[in-house]
């Protein structure tokens, strides 16, 4: 996920290159965005990972290194909002990168996560968590202990080729 046109809010840029990942209930991906069709079970409850591999806000606060998780619940298609939100900051962060994580994906700092902040209807809370966020080829983990576990793995999509006849 990368952010190449940083946004502006209150004059506060930033900018987020790295991974990115999630997992949710749905038995297809993602009905409610690509499809603009209802959740599968009716709701939807699902886990975005971020690791932010080079980062910074307002040019001056070093991101680089750092993990942040979203858990949502929407109770119907996630177009319609409502949403209840629960974040997790990396526990490595310090107060003031943690304050700028914040401003960030709560999209207090506009760009890409503000044009989401109009579907959260409630947020739990934001903790601060050891969050262990592993790569190895197509897989991706992603533990933080008594809370979440969550692994995906890539999967190769059908390849279509050209014959001549």
């Amino acid at each position: 996920m990368t952010n190449n046109n940083p946004a502006t809010t209150a004059g506060s840029p930033w900018k987020l290159e790295g991974d990115y990942f999630e997992g949710c209930n749905c038995d297809v991906t993602c009905p409610c965005i690509l499809a603009k069709e209802d959740p599968d079970e009716g709701y939807c409850n699902t886990t975005l990972a971020w690791h932010i591999q080079k980062g910074n806000y307002d040019n001056t606060i070093n991101l680089d290194g750092l993990n942040v998780v979203a858990v949502f619940h929407t109770p119907g298609n996630m177009l319609k909002g409502n949403w209840k939100a629960a974040f997790y900051l990396d526990e490595k962060a310090t107060s003031e990168q943690s304050k700028a994580l914040g401003k960030i994906f709560s999209g207090q700092a506009g760009g890409f996560f503000a044009a989401f902040a109009n579907l959260i209807g409630e947020v739990l809370g934001v903790k601060s968590a050891p969050i262990e966020f592993g790569i190895d080829g197509k897989r991706r983990w992603l533990h933080i202990k008594d809370s979440i576990e969550l692994e995906i793995e890539g999967v190769m999509g059908e390849t279509k080729t050209k014959s001549h006849v």
